[in-house]
């Protein structure tokens, strides 16, 4: 489902959908779209995210009083899914809010792989999840630093596409530095799994995907991408330059 090449990190934008308007959010996307990323992140804005932090708060705050809904996330998937694979970011209340049967039908149409779901747990996931699944799209679940072992094969076990890794214990928001010990996290969820392996939270810099090269197969990057829309910058040249550095 992701677009990987073999031995090489890929790198996965996040974008806010409808930030900081329906054109700009397009422009944004459609740009990300003509890199040769592993995928395009989708984010659909909620009024609570709670793992956020602020560049990605503000974010979706701007998207909403844009007016942004789910059938507008939806419409920008399918502008774009024909370039690149998209999956969706959502916490699950717009999710149900919208109805998981008729979320997954929309989402299959606009071309989406799959969601990631940060705050909904695989054992109250069902309903969402066979959803998301008779449609063909896979649910991502996140693996957290404090996920003992045991969790750790649960969630493998319950994703499909691939495992999302936090890297760090908080929210999220660019990081000058890693984490000590994310290499030895990422291979410790790697054993558990044949999926590719997601690093996310905190990744902004070249010398953080040298950090995760050999140990993810993918790094999320999101609020260092949000912040270039935010200041009215492209931001596929952040994301080049990222993608240069795990050449």
């Amino acid at each position: 489902m992701l677009r990987l090449e073999n031995g090489r990190l890929g790198v996965i934008p996040y974008l806010m959908a409808g930030h900081p308007d329906r054109d700009r959010s397009l422009g944004a996307a459609r740009s990300l779209a003509a890199l040769p990323v592993a995928a395009l992140e989708l984010g659909i804005p909620f009024s609570d995210p709670l793992a956020d932090g602020p560049v990605i708060q503000r974010a979706g705050q701007a998207a909403l009083e844009a007016g942004t809904n789910v059938t507008a996330c939806l419409e920008l998937a399918a502008a774009v899914s024909g370039q690149v694979p998209v999956f969706f970011m959502s916490y699950v209340n717009p999710i149900l809010s919208y109805g998981p049967e008729r979320f997954a039908s929309d989402a299959a149409a606009a071309g989406a792989r799959g969601v990631i779901l940060p705050d909904l747990p695989p054992e109250e996931a069902d309903s969402v999840a066979g959803s998301l699944q008779a449609r063909g799209l896979a649910t991502v679940f996140l693996v957290a630093p404090t996920s003992a072992e045991e969790r750790i094969r649960l969630i493998c076990a319950s994703s499909a596409g691939f495992v999302y890794c936090v890297t760090l214990t908080g929210i999220t928001g660019a990081r000058a530095e890693l984490p000590a010990g994310v290499g030895e996290m990422l291979d410790k969820v790697k054993a558990c799994t044949t999926l590719p392996v997601v690093a996310g939270f905190g990744i902004s810099r070249p010398e953080h995907l040298a950090a995760l090269a050999g140990h993810a197969d993918a790094a999320a990057v999101g609020s260092a991408v949000v912040n270039e829309v935010a200041e009215g910058r492209d931001p596929a040249r952040l994301v080049g330059e990222l993608l240069t550095a795990c050449r």
